[in-house]
């Protein structure tokens, strides 16, 4: 069962927090600002609930959030009054905002984003004991002897030879029990003890490894809470170029959360990997593609080129959850970018210096004047 905080002194408003809450299965226990610091450091909460009409109050719990996170980041949603606050909310490292005064359409059309993005991070973060050998390169030096000790499909513990220094770069090579095959692995050093323990948080893994990691973990975890069997909300995309997208929601995820895209219309699909830049409460989200290889830009192009060819073919599109912080690489513009300027991904990347009413109107001219791009 999950564990949420609600830090509020509204009981309305907590009073339909709890009941929705309760009817995801999620645990909830509330207190006041005052207690909220006691609260975070006793227990790990999957997930905060911070009433913002004590705006510096609301503020000092979402930082003990951060601070009492350990590495695994709790869920956090914001209830504000003032909607102008949103930017230095979210700022302020709130995921999912609600408006006040709340009601229980609203809450439970937020939380099922939430919910399933704590599945997901759940998942993630779950980690089985094993002990197999692992050969350790760090920062491209010579091989060292090492242990594998419990592994998980975003990192691993490692025993290794000789001590290792956090931010050093890893090259692993190992194999899993019961399969002879070599799997190698690259990541990053989160954490290091001088008895050569460390964590590895794995950085740029190809998506069949990472499979392949999701698949062992699955079958070898003795309990992990289920996949959400269906899209979280439905969605609409209304704007499409080989950088990114905008997809209206009620549910959207929250910012610097990575997501995955499935696209079809009429037979044709086209999926991909991406990371929310731009999150507007109960309406859309603004999503940046990843790593855009030309393999993926050109599967892209031929879905918007197919698109355009058949006007009025509205795609079907489902989005699911990846990580509450992306941790794929995103390119910054090539020279042929730069000589051809993306106009939506260009405005996903500066959306932090506009309202959302400034946003969605510039959108609507880049949607009246670049019909290719519209969906």
């Amino acid at each position: 069962m999950f564990q949420a905080l609600l830090v509020s002194k509204d009981d309305e408003a907590a009073d339909i927090f709890i009941r929705v809450l309760s009817g995801f299965d999620v645990s909830v226990s509330s207190c006041g600002y005052t207690d909220a610091e006691r609260q975070l450091s006793e227990e790990r909460r999957d997930a905060v609930v911070v009433d913002f009409e004590e705006t510096e109050a609301g503020a000092e719990v979402l930082r003990r959030v951060c601070e009492s996170s350990s590495g695994k980041r709790a869920v956090t949603v914001a209830l504000l009054t003032d909607k102008t606050q949103v930017r230095s909310v979210i700022g302020q490292g709130a995921n999912f905002i609600v408006y006040k005064p709340v009601s229980s359409q609203q809450v439970e059309t937020t939380l099922r984003a939430a919910i399933s993005l704590m599945r997901r991070e759940r998942r993630r973060s779950t980690r089985v004991p094993l002990q197999v050998p692992v050969q350790v390169r760090a920062d491209g030096g010579a091989e060292i002897e090492a242990i594998l000790l419990d592994l998980s499909e975003d990192g691993m513990d490692i025993l290794a030879a000789q001590p290792l220094s956090v931010s050093s770069a890893i090259g692993a090579r190992f194999a899993l029990p019961d399969d002879p095959t070599e799997l190698e692995a690259n990541g990053e050093v989160a954490w290091a003890n001088p008895n050569g323990q460390a964590g590895v948080r794995l950085m740029d893994a190809p998506e069949t490894l990472r499979n392949r990691l999701r698949d062992w973990v699955a079958a070898n975890a003795p309990e992990l809470p289920p996949q959400d069997p269906d899209p979280v909300m439905p969605c609409k995309l209304t704007d499409l170029s080989v950088g990114g997208c905008y997809v209206e929601t009620e549910s959207p995820f929250p910012e610097g959360s990575g997501v995955t895209l499935a696209l079809k219309a009429e037979g044709v699909e086209t999926q991909a990997v991406g990371r929310v830049r731009v999150m507007h409460p109960g309406f859309g989200m603004g999503i940046e593609f990843a790593a855009r290889t030309p393999e993926q830009c050109e599967a892209v192009a031929n879905f918007i080129e197919f698109l355009t060819s058949r006007p009025g073919t509205t795609p079907d599109l489902s989005i699911t959850p990846r990580a509450l912080t992306a941790g794929e690489t995103y390119d910054e513009p090539s020279a042929t970018e730069e000589a051809e300027p993306d106009p939506l991904l260009l405005l996903l990347r500066r959306h932090e210096s506009l309202s959302q009413e400034e946003f969605l109107q510039e959108l609507h001219l880049q949607r009246s004047s670049e019909p290719a791009a519209s969906a």
